[in-house]
């Protein structure tokens, strides 16, 4: 899961991106609002942390842009604790949750984990898609009932394919999911065969199906059907 940090004190900024990093998170940061819709209109995140002090305007234009868009991540906001009505208004704008600062990392990582289960799967802290369960607050998969090893990208990879079932995912995207902004350094999508070859494979071997449908000259699908 991909969290853009946004918050304009670096140090601050560094211990989040630590913090979600030691816990599993892939993260992404930025220091001002500006950078930040750059970003938004560019990658997608399952959450966004969002301080609303920032240097080059509030952050609560970024919920807005997020809102108006219909962009789907889950939104954590930031706020002193001189700052109440920031809260508010950030809440009534759409934000799924907040914290004041200063917070502890554990709770930090709790407040994340339980807005993208409520964003995305209605709070649920196991996912499955036929025989395949996934436990978001362990990282861990069961294929019929037994656990199969995966890495963190392909397990990644396998809850981006599930939240996206029988949808055509493009190459691109699966690695802009993956790698962020450093998708864009790459010439080629190898890697992603590679990820996919093996996660399809352990898959496979788990259960006998090939959920992962190769689709000519565009990218992927996972799905049930034959094509």
């Amino acid at each position: 899961m991909k969290i853009l940090v946004v918050e304009d004190n670096p140090a601050l900024n560094k211990e989040i991106e630590e913090a979600l990093f030691e816990n599993g998170f892939r993260v992404e940061t930025c220091l001002d609002l500006n950078t930040a819709l750059e970003k938004i209109a560019v990658y997608s995140y399952d959450a966004i942390i969002v301080d609303i002090g920032l240097p080059d305007g509030s952050g609560l234009e970024i919920i807005k842009y997020v809102k108006q868009h219909r962009i789907d991540s889950a939104i954590l906001i930031l706020t002193a604790k001189d700052k109440i009505e920031d809260k508010v208004v950030g809440l009534n704008l759409g934000a799924d949750d907040y914290m004041t600062k200063p917070f502890h990392k554990a709770e930090l990582n709790a407040r994340i984990h339980s807005i993208i289960r409520r964003n995305t799967f209605d709070r649920e802290n196991k996912i499955t898609f036929e025989n395949i369960e996934l436990d978001l607050l362990n990282n861990e998969v069961k294929v019929d009932s037994k656990l199969i090893s995966l890495t963190k990208k392909e397990f990644d990879l396998l809850l981006y394919f599930i939240r996206n079932k029988n949808r055509v995912l493009t190459k691109e995207s699966i690695a802009e999911h993956l790698w962020g902004d450093h998708a864009d350094q790459s010439d080629n999508f190898d890697y992603i065969y590679n990820h996919i070859k093996n996660l399809r494979k352990k898959i496979t071997i788990a259960s006998g199906n090939n959920y992962i449908k190769a689709m000519y000259g565009i990218g992927y699908k996972f799905s049930t059907n034959s094509n």
